[in-house]
């Protein structure tokens, strides 16, 4: 990747910028209270996690819709749990866990300190398979919004990640040719390898992960991207 010739910079949000796994939390310990859910929260999350990883991974590849995602990752973890959740509780706490997450701030270290940066000498941009209400009230509440000139999100251009048509899309949006351009996410299939299948070059971000040997580009701290680009 020549850093010269690179314009703009394509942000995944969620476990990228935006510290999914905290703001979830702290989402279900509010609604927990609210509910009246006597679960243990951690119990909860150990469970909810990995499930909601396998739920998103199914609607990103079309086999289940928005709604099917939203219900069934809350019903399967209740029922491991052994916890009697009913029909009508579950679909009122998909909807609150929705509106109440964007209230919720919490960025990864550094991102608001690198976005500064960044700004001064790429345009930057957003790409995202999440939903588009609930992404921008994510950004606005957080202070991401003024970053970035155009956010493409799946529901608006009709294909997920890895799908190529999205980041073509974006990249149309932008203004800027695929090998001008770099992507910048957590998910090695949709955010890395989707993106070097455009044509665009790709920096893989693993907050949670240790690096190992690896053909991709790797970063564990957004602060690194500065030594890259």
């Amino acid at each position: 990747m020549n850093k010269s010739q690179i314009k703009a910079l394509f942000f995944d949000l969620d476990h990228t910028l935006w510290d999914f796994e905290a703001n979830s939390a702290l989402a279900f310990k509010s609604l927990f209270e609210e509910y009246d859910i006597p679960l243990d929260l951690h119990q909860f999350l150990t469970v909810y996690i990995p499930n909601n990883n396998v739920y998103w991974k199914k609607y990103r590849e079309g086999k289940i819709d928005k709604e099917t995602l939203r219900f069934e990752r809350l019903k399967t973890v209740f029922d491991i749990l052994n916890y009697p959740a009913t029909n009508t509780l579950i679909d009122d706490l998909a909807d609150a866990y929705i509106q109440t997450l964007p209230e919720y701030n919490i960025l990864f270290e550094g991102a608001i300190e690198i976005l500064t940066a960044l700004k001064q000498h790429y345009a930057l941009h957003v790409i995202t398979n999440g939903f588009q209400d609930v992404q921008y009230f994510k950004m606005k509440n957080s202070g991401l919004l003024p970053f970035f000139e155009t956010i493409t999100d799946s529901s608006s251009v009709g294909v997920k990640k890895p799908d190529p048509k999205i980041f073509r899309y974006a990249l149309k949006v932008g203004q800027v040719a695929s090998d001008e351009a770099v992507m910048i996410g957590d998910n090695l299939e949709a955010d890395i390898e989707g993106a070097l299948a455009t044509g665009m070059h790709a920096i893989h971000f693993m907050p949670l992960e240790k690096k190992h040997p690896s053909h991709y580009i790797e970063i564990d701290k957004l602060q690194e991207l500065k030594f890259l680009l």
